[in-house]
């Protein structure tokens, strides 16, 4: 059996509108699969500055791919302030 490439797997949990988000920008930039994908997203998000600490105590739910202003489901996504 030949070695995988990237042996190490990461499982995220995504709200149907966050899924769909991430779909949406796949295509628009033809990125081949979804881990591509999520691999490209993390590679800018690294490469970027300006965000804050997390604050002590806060939960996974605190963080999403879309702002709650945005469930009306026009397509485009921002991070949750």
């Amino acid at each position: 059996m030949a070695e995988l490439e990237r042996p190490q797997r990461l499982q995220i949990m995504l709200t149907d509108e966050e899924l769909a988000a991430l779909e949406n920008w796949r295509f628009e930039k033809r990125m081949p699969s979804r881990s591509a994908a999520v691999r490209e997203l993390l590679r800018r998000g690294l490469a970027s500055d300006g965000f804050l600490t997390a604050d002590a105590g806060a939960k996974s739910q605190d963080f999403g791919v879309i702002s709650l202003d945005n469930k009306a489901g026009d397509g485009s996504s921002s991070p949750k302030p």
